[in-house]
């Protein structure tokens, strides 16, 4: 595991502009797992969590991501560790590997936050065109086992934190545009894996939630940091919130629902997307 603040150049970061979520919540020594925390969606969740007193563990297999995304911390003065760890999420002996790496820190305070964020992004890694069918695999390997086995290996800590787990799912679970089949269909088994682990550790007194993003634009939020683009107006006007999201957006609601204040919360999808997915769209 590592903490060692990347000292590569960095030049690009003096232009960041961290649009954290803007309420506070009280991770005062708590410890959050964030797989695919380095870039994107992810880099702004573990920044946030930093950010608001808790302990992150980044599990990444981009080295330099994570490098990155330490130093974007320091540079901000978050007074809380950021560690990494490199992990290949797609191999099962990997995802038990990094748990049992991982164990002297877990045993130390639980694990109050697990959110499983990684996942091949790219909606159509997998689709029914594809040439090889197993690509279809290889996105449910990291977008839907990969949480289901390192929930499951989590257990014992995340019951002495009496914590939670946030699974981050996509509004493609339950819209599409051709040829999107493997992500589609690894994002909607997020929510029912979801729904399904909520009932099964109530007995645990575990909450579990995901959260669906909708359009977020990550491009600043990525390895090396490239500059923001410009959007349209249409592109906005397509949201009833009249913009498109933002990382912030999704880092927001993670922090309420892995609060105590999300208490009476589980089982529950969170779709954040500006009301993209209500307004019909005629051609």
């Amino acid at each position: 595991m590592k903490q060692d603040s990347a000292k590569h150049d960095i030049k690009l970061m003096n232009r960041a502009d961290l649009q954290l979520p803007l309420t506070k919540f009280d991770y005062q020594d708590k410890l959050v797992v964030v797989t695919g925390g380095a870039a994107g969606i992810g880099r702004c969740i573990s920044l946030s969590f930093a950010a608001n007193g808790a302990k992150v563990i980044i599990l990444d297999r981009d080295q330099e991501a994570c490098r990155e995304t330490v130093e974007l911390g320091t540079t901000h003065d978050f007074k809380h560790d950021i560690l990494w760890l490199a992990v290949d999420l797609a191999k099962p002996e990997a995802v038990n590997q990094a748990v049992s790496d991982l164990r002297s820190s877990l045993d130390r305070s639980g694990v109050s936050v697990l959110i499983n964020n990684a996942a091949i992004a790219n909606a159509h890694t997998a689709h029914l065109e594809s040439e090889d069918a197993e690509d279809f695999d290889k996105v449910l390997s990291v977008n839907l086992r990969a949480p289901f086995l390192l929930s499951r290996l989590m257990i014992p800590w995340l019951r002495q934190a009496s914590g939670n787990i946030i699974n981050i799912a996509s509004t493609r679970a339950y819209m599409s545009e051709a040829n999107s089949e493997g992500y589609g269909a690894s994002k909607g088994g997020v929510v029912a894996l979801t729904h399904a682990m909520a009932v099964t550790l109530g007995k645990y007194k575990l909450r579990v939630n995901s959260v669906s993003p909708g359009w977020i634009a990550t491009e600043q939020w990525q390895k090396g940091m490239p500059p923001a683009l410009d959007f349209s107006e249409d592109d906005h006007n397509q949201h009833p919130a009249g913009r498109v999201g933002r990382p912030a957006d999704i880092a927001a609601a993670c922090l309420y629902l892995g609060s105590d204040d999300a208490g009476f919360i589980t089982g529950v999808n969170l779709t954040v997307d500006g009301g993209m997915t209500h307004k019909m769209i005629y051609i």
